[in-house]
């Protein structure tokens, strides 16, 4: 049984993360402000991973399937109607950016900028999604 509790927590950490960046982030400072760069990329990465905790939460809880990758979570979450195919897409190559974020494969700026100004209401899309196919609580 899906833990809707536990996956309402990281929705609204979700959004919270969306908040911080809306107005505490200043994205036209990123690529010459390292404590800016730093806070966003770190915002978008907890908001990302919380995002993937609830994707395997659901495809687990409601054996959806046997992901091999973690973006493959969010396309068990649309193969199975929680997500329409766009949004899907996207939030899988937030989560590729997650990924070069832990790892720290490269220098990120751009791609930090293009999420914060362009991509949050994305993330809100995102729990909005799933919110709506939770049972009440």
């Amino acid at each position: 049984m899906t833990d809707v509790e536990l996956i309402e927590k990281k929705l609204a950490f979700i959004e919270t993360c969306v908040r911080q960046l809306r107005d505490l982030g200043q994205p036209e400072r990123i690529p010459v402000d390292v404590r800016e760069e730093r806070f966003a990329a770190h915002t978008l990465q907890i908001a990302i991973q919380a995002a993937q905790d609830v994707a395997s939460h659901i495809v687990s809880e409601g054996r959806l399937g046997e992901p091999e990758t973690n973006r493959e979570l969010f396309e068990l979450l649309r193969r199975n109607g929680w997500l329409d195919p766009e949004l899907s897409v996207v939030i899988q190559r937030m989560v590729e950016f997650r990924n070069l974020v832990v790892h720290g494969y490269q220098s990120l700026n751009p791609a930090i900028q293009d999420l914060v100004v362009h991509r949050l209401d994305d993330l809100l899309a995102f729990v909005g999604a799933i919110r709506s196919r939770l049972p009440d609580s």
